[in-house]
């Protein structure tokens, strides 16, 4: 049985006593990260491992190299790697966190419309992080590794430095990972009567030049990598329309269902009057 949504909490604490409970919630997101880092440091070497595969697969079998040209380099290396998976695990726990600092604060009716934006964030990120390191990323090192070969007599060989990779990858994940968040952002401003569906159907020829334009500059210049990015934004962006339609169509039935439901079969009103 599903526990009900509380309304808005009548206690009214005093600043000092919301800037306490900012801080405790800081703190504990602050341990979770740390722990999350702790554990990933631990397991650095696995975890890079796991983030040079899709450049080890481009390579041919048995070729291809990482290189650090600074002697702290790798330790660097490890410590970004460590930070950045610490992240992704210590996430739910600063989602809960922040959850449970802004929720006092709303309504009902707003937890029940907010509740499926904070599942739907980690989700729709880890989903654009998995495509950009499933297809994209290793679509694109083949393509880079397309240029090696003998120009002027001169061999070209690929020697990627591992500091310039791992913020390669980086910028892969995150560049993805935001942009699947597309969805969440127009549905928020739909929901805050900032932008309508007619709006954003009627501004569509914009939006495709403006993923077009968003998959140019987050991805490396090589066509399929940008088509790759550009043909989900483009789906989620429907999709997102077609939502809008879903809860507008809710929304009426609501409305439409309110004053049988107030005042059903006029029987208020004749026993008003009766009175």
């Amino acid at each position: 049985m599903a526990l009900p949504i509380r309304d808005i909490d009548e206690t009214q604490a005093p600043l000092l006593d919301h800037l306490i409970e900012l801080r405790t919630r800081l703190v504990r997101s602050v341990v979770a990260l740390a722990i999350g880092f702790g554990v990933c440091f631990y397991y650095a070497d696995p975890i890079l491992g796991f983030l040079i595969q899709p450049l080890r697969d481009a390579f041919p079998d048995g070729e291809g190299q990482l290189i650090f040209t600074k002697l702290y380099e790798i330790f660097f290396v490890e410590l970004k790697v460590a930070l950045f998976a610490g992240f992704f695990i210590s996430f739910p726990i600063i989602a809960n966190q922040l959850w449970a600092f802004v929720a006092p604060g709303l309504y009902a009716r707003e937890k029940r419309a907010f509740l499926p934006f904070l599942l739907a964030t980690p989700l729709l990120f880890v989903a654009g992080g998995a495509l950009a390191y499933y297809v994209v990323m290793p679509t694109a090192f083949r393509w880079f590794l397309g240029f090696e070969g003998s120009t002027g007599g001169l061999e070209i060989e690929a020697l990627p430095a591992a500091g310039d990779y791992l913020s390669l990858v980086m910028q892969f994940i995150l560049a993805f990972g935001m942009s699947f968040l597309l969805p969440v952002l127009l549905l928020l401003l739909n929901r805050a009567g900032i932008v309508s569906r007619h709006q954003l159907a009627a501004a569509r020829r914009y939006v495709i030049v403006g993923i077009a334009a968003l998959a140019a500059i987050v991805t490396p210049p090589d066509p399929g990598s940008q088509v790759i990015l550009a043909i989900p934004l483009l789906l989620l962006f429907e999709g997102s329309l077609i939502l809008m339609r879903l809860q507008e169509r809710n929304s009426s039935r609501k409305q439409a269902d309110e004053p049988s439901i107030k005042n059903p079969s006029g029987s208020l009103k004749d026993e008003q009057v009766s009175k």
